[in-house]
């Protein structure tokens, strides 16, 4: 099982991946969103260069856990994702705070705010990715 995991936000999507073996996940990517098929074109290429199995999709829950119109944006792309690709899995995973413990953690790295900007959502969808990751091992 090879897996990506997708942090879905207006302007961009992160992209992390798992390797081979469904332990670690590693970022990949930031697509800058031009238009939903230039997004799915590209998760295309990507689905195919990793293999991939599974999407897990993060889902910007409200934090008392309701979903909220975040969620609801993001389940609309999924259902764009899911006809393009109908052979690949989708999991849903609750991804609150995965962008504020990536961003404390390029911090903590002394990554300056610029670079920080190019990199946080591809850092978010391994909070997302590993977390699913580590779920399923257990």
């Amino acid at each position: 099982m090879r897996a990506l995991a997708l942090d879905i936000g207006d302007k961009t999507i992160g992209i992390a991946a798992s390797d081979l073996l469904g332990i670690t996940a590693q970022g990949i990517e930031t697509i800058r969103r031009t238009s939903d098929k230039n997004d799915l074109k590209r998760l295309g290429e990507l689905v195919a260069q990793f293999e991939a199995t599974t999407f897990v999709i993060g889902l910007p829950k409200n934090m008392d856990g309701t979903e909220g119109e975040r969620c609801e944006l993001v389940k609309k792309f999924a259902a764009k994702i899911c006809a393009a690709f109908p052979e690949v899995n989708q999991i849903f995973w609750d991804e609150r705070l995965s962008t504020v413990a990536a961003a404390k953690n390029l911090i903590a790295a002394d990554v300056s705010r610029k670079k920080r900007k190019k990199v946080i959502d591809k850092m978010a969808a391994v909070y997302i990715l590993q977390g699913y990751l580590d779920s399923i091992s257990n």
